[in-house]
């Protein structure tokens, strides 16, 4: 990671996609693979367990491996050769049924499921907060008098309390659509080396549906090797929320500067400093969720692009996918936590809200001024506002089993 990327993300998302979590998560798979395979009679109860007790994180070079895997092709070749040395140690007849009837990228996009899994539930949880903090304000501030602005221009009067419903409206859309994006998406992988699970001797779905409530993921009833788009989709949704996010990031800079001085991020200690201007207080947050609504459509399209994938495994494009898979979530759940730490101390500024419509009224014919500019049409704005908030309020009802 780069040391200019590590804070555009956040410590908890990293971790989830270091090497030691990735290759923790790897061993999980196998773990639950020989376990469900025991279970069905397909091996050893023994040879099981000598792979499980085997199946320890700390037991392995993780250094060792991710470079091992540029020669191999695939982090799961020298994974398993590394794993069967250690069963071997132990149990030299089990070492035959280690990875039995699996393949590499079954290992791999089931670890990405896992730790992606745990990347979402980070994610989520800002979200949640990000939304409630702009209810808030919806709610507090629906009849609190502001200039809208078009084409960067001065428009009509609004309310701020209607500024923060619309742009709470499309994050309440993105949780919800992102539930089910994330329910659909994040499955086991398990096909074997051309996704029939012949090996397994036609108790392959039994051992899937076992592996599945193991890890705590989903079962697409059939391998998904090279059948992308609900993978794909989760990404795309997580698109969305970045460019939502980086839609408010926008908005909030562009009022938080100091010839408008209407919104500003709130000021603590070492947030938001110049190393040349002490009087500066630059927006930090705006600036993360900003910088990943520029890199996440690139991320995205990086996916769609990955699509077309050979047959029934990918030569270069599931592999490019995997690289930039983890950079998404990272972006994501940097702007997420960013604005989610910022919005619930959002300093409003109503006195210069309303300062700047009066300066604009003294400036125009009274006639003009009347009609678009009295402050006074923030109360229909303010209906406006609390009806959005109710309305938001009714759509988000999380289905539990998604969560």
């Amino acid at each position: 990671m780069s040391i200019f990327e590590g804070f555009l993300s956040t410590p908890e998302t990293l971790d989830a996609f270091d090497d030691r979590s990735f290759v923790d998560a790897m061993l999980r798979f196998e773990a639950a693979l020989a376990r469900s395979q025991a279970a069905v009679g397909l091996i050893p109860e023994s040879a099981a367990n000598s792979i499980v007790n085997s199946c320890k994180v700390e037991l392995f070079d993780v250094a060792r491996i991710v470079r091992e895997s540029g020669r191999a092709g695939s982090v799961a070749i020298p994974l398993v050769k590394a794993l069967k040395e250690a069963v071997g140690l132990f149990n030299a007849d089990a070492v035959a049924y280690t990875h039995f009837g699996s393949t590499s990228q079954d290992v791999i996009d089931t670890a990405t499921a896992q730790v992606t899994r745990n990347a979402m539930a980070l994610i989520e949880a800002d979200l949640s907060r990000a939304i409630d903090a702009l209810l808030e304000h919806a709610v507090q501030h629906a009849t609190t008098p502001m200039l809208a602005r078009t084409l960067m221009q001065p428009a009509s009067v609004t309310s701020f309390g209607y500024k923060c419903a619309g742009w709470v409206a499309p994050l309440v859309r993105s949780r919800n659509r992102l539930r089910v994006a994330k329910a659909n998406a994040l499955n086991v992988q398990l096909g074997g080396a051309v996704g029939t699970l012949a090996q397994m001797g036609g108790k392959g779905g039994e051992v899937m549906q076992r592996m599945a409530d193991e890890l705590e993921l989903g079962n697409a009833g059939a391998t998904w090797h090279t059948q992308r788009d609900e993978w794909v989709a989760l990404g795309c949704e997580l698109g969305l929320m970045v460019g939502a996010l980086g839609k408010i990031a926008l908005d909030i800079s562009l009022l938080g500067q100091y010839e408008v001085a209407e919104v500003m991020e709130p000021t603590e200690p070492g947030r938001g400093g110049s190393s040349a201007m002490p009087h500066k207080r630059n927006p930090v947050a705006s600036m993360v969720a900003l910088a990943a609504a520029q890199r996440a459509p690139q991320r995205v399209a990086a996916l769609l692009g990955a699509m077309p994938q050979q047959h029934e495994r990918a030569l270069g494009a599931w592999q490019a996918e995997l690289a930039e898979w983890p950079q998404l979530l990272m972006s994501a759940h940097g702007s997420v936590r960013a604005l989610a730490s910022a919005l619930p101390g959002l300093q409003v500024d109503v006195v210069r809200m309303r300062a700047n419509i009066d300066r604009l009224r003294a400036e125009l014919p009274k006639e003009a001024a009347d009609e678009w500019f009295n402050p006074a049409l923030a109360e229909n704005a303010g209906r406006l506002a609390l009806a959005q908030v109710e309305r938001l309020r009714g759509l988000d009802k999380p289905n539990k089993e998604n969560l």
